[in-house]
């Protein structure tokens, strides 16, 4: 066993730049495309994702300093300090479960694949640690590391399921075939934003409402396309800060610049995963009719989407008035606040592109979030105590909004009744492979 920790956490150092290229090229042969293709694709998709982060990093570096101003125009007062998903992942990783997750992950995945419950083969594995943080949660809160293994367990077949269901829409609305995502956050949104859907379908002014970026640009022309959104957009809230001219400007173009590039390099990873797809379809046609499998990405992928980067930074302002607002919560945004968009990059697809009710949608999301995660946080506080982890200046308790999961509250406080909890978890994750056939999301 501790032969293989030493080899799954050697390949987890190097990092998604070496990983990602290894393992697309590996499912590749898999798939039986020739030596050569198969590393061209992975290298393609690697280069897609280095670019797809770069770009990312402007979030970061434009969105972040102005999170902190609109924190102190705010002048929010809460206990709880928003860590980030980087400080929340690296807690849950430094725990017992944490240590043996990706092969855990693996072999759970590798399971559902041979007993056909899952078309998704997980790839993403440095977002393991959503369950890993489950699996935590649990283990802290029952003292036990097989109810926190089983608590992961759960997690990660409830994610390849909600991936499984939502693929033809993720494929469809972002434009890469073949792919799924089943980060353990983006997930747990999954049923939220069909609930949403379904109600906003029997909401006159919402009903027949088309808001979506054709639409919007068709009636706005140039000032309508991503790029000019994103430029005006970044202006304002330049303006609304307090920014000098210079440091509007060059917001202003950042946003734009964002809204210009992700989408590119979303087209980059579709690339290289064009052929992967095709050989995929090509291998199961021929050995198990009528089966089909989807690789499963990183939320990130959906990030191209303008709806989803326009209404990821109108969120930023939004999260802030409800923390003040919300009962219950004590949670101050801060580590993740910059990185809304993934909150809600499953409502796009989920609402066909849709402005309004990915708005609507990412501030309920949004307050949902807020409150699991002021729940967690004495848990995560324990947890990031019992493992060292550095706090930051000032903060007696942590958090992180990307901790926020009501997939990990339900799990969680199920398996605080220990055997009990075990056989209810057992009966619903059943209910759900049963059922899920008939959930699956269309295009």
């Amino acid at each position: 066993m501790e032969a293989i920790l030493q080899v799954f956490t050697y390949l987890s150092d190097l990092g998604s730049m070496v990983m990602i290229p290894i393992i697309i090229a590996i499912v590749g042969l898999c798939f039986r495309l020739s030596f050569l293709r198969a590393i061209r694709a992975g290298v393609t998709v690697g280069i897609g994702f280095v670019g797809l982060n770069l770009v990312l990093g402007i979030i970061w570096t434009y969105i972040g300093p102005i999170t902190t101003i609109f924190v102190e125009k705010f002048h929010l007062q809460l206990t709880v300090i928003d860590a980030g998903w980087a400080a929340a992942a690296g807690v849950a990783f430094a725990t017992k479960v944490g240590a043996v997750i990706i092969p855990f992950t693996l072999l759970v995945n590798v399971l559902m694949l041979i007993s056909k419950q899952t078309r998704t083969v997980n790839i993403d594995i440095w977002n393991y640690w959503h369950f890993a943080f489950t699996g935590a949660v649990v283990m802290t809160v029952t003292s036990s590391m097989v109810y926190g293994l089983l608590a992961a367990a759960a997690h990660c077949i409830v994610a390849l399921k909600m991936a499984d269901l939502s693929a033809e829409r993720v494929q469809k609305e972002i434009g890469i075939p073949g792919i799924s995502v089943a980060q353990g956050y983006a997930i747990s949104s999954v049923p939220v934003y069909m609930l949403l859907e379904k109600l906003y379908d029997k909401i006159p002014g919402l009903q027949n409402r088309k808001t979506d970026t054709s639409s919007i640009q068709a009636k706005l022309g140039v000032m309508g396309e991503p790029m000019m959104i994103g430029l005006v957009l970044g202006i304002l809230i330049g303006i609304f800060v307090g920014y000098d001219l210079k440091k509007v400007l060059e917001l202003g173009i950042a946003m734009g610049s964002l809204m210009l590039l992700l989408p590119r390099m979303v087209k980059v990873i579709m690339e290289g995963l064009v052929p992967i797809s095709e050989g995929a379809r090509s291998f199961m046609e021929k050995r198990f009719k009528g089966s089909e499998f989807y690789i499963g990405l990183d939320s990130a992928v959906t990030l191209g989407h303008p709806t989803t980067i326009t209404v990821g930074i109108l969120l930023i302002p939004i999260t802030l008035v409800l923390a003040m607002i919300l009962p219950l919560n004590s949670t101050l945004p801060l580590g993740d606040l910059a990185a809304t968009a993934f909150f809600i990059s499953m409502a796009t697809p989920i609402h066909r592109g849709d402005f309004v009710r990915t708005l609507i949608s990412g501030t309920i999301m949004m307050a949902i979030v807020l409150l699991f995660a002021s729940y967690f946080a004495p848990i995560i506080t324990d947890t990031a105590k019992n493992t060292g982890f550095t706090f930051p200046e000032g903060a007696t308790q942590i958090t992180a909004l990307s901790a926020g999961n009501w997939v990990a509250f339900v799990i969680s406080k199920l398996m605080s009744l220990q055997a009990l909890g075990v056989a209810i978890i057992v009966v619903l994750v059943g209910a759900l492979l049963a059922f899920s056939k008939k959930l699956v999301l269309s295009k």
